[in-house]
């Protein structure tokens, strides 16, 4: 399931965790999601710890909010209707306001979902 969701060869095409600290308007590398719940993540950067992967990057959920979020938090997170967390595949790399204003026209009157944490 990690394996899918993010491979080795996406490695070398993330910045290292605090490299874009303090650019005003950051590039986002990469998009998680969940299909049932409209929650989305944008990593900006990430590193590996130990034997886990941390990134940074915005949440879009029921808050929206920069922050740091594990691969492991991510697998263990599912949908209402029990899809996991999946990467967007499409997701072509982008400056975070183009990112975040396409993301605000998509969800314009969408509800925010629920999410579950543990077994999917």
């Amino acid at each position: 399931m990690l394996a899918k969701m993010f491979s080795d060869e996406l490695l070398p095409k993330l910045p290292p965790l605090g490299s874009q600290e303090g650019v005003s308007d950051p590039v986002v590398h990469m998009k998680f999601f969940t299909r049932d719940a409209e929650w989305a993540w944008y990593v900006t950067e990430g590193s590996p710890t130990d034997d886990d992967f941390m990134f940074f990057g915005f949440v879009f959920g029921i808050e929206q909010e920069w922050g740091y979020f594990s691969l492991s938090d991510l697998a263990d997170v599912c949908g209402p209707s029990g899809f996991p967390v999946e990467r967007d595949l499409r997701f072509e790399p982008d400056s975070f306001s183009k990112v975040i204003a396409r993301e605000i026209r998509w969800r314009t009157s969408r509800p925010a979902g629920n999410l579950h944490i543990g077994s999917c």
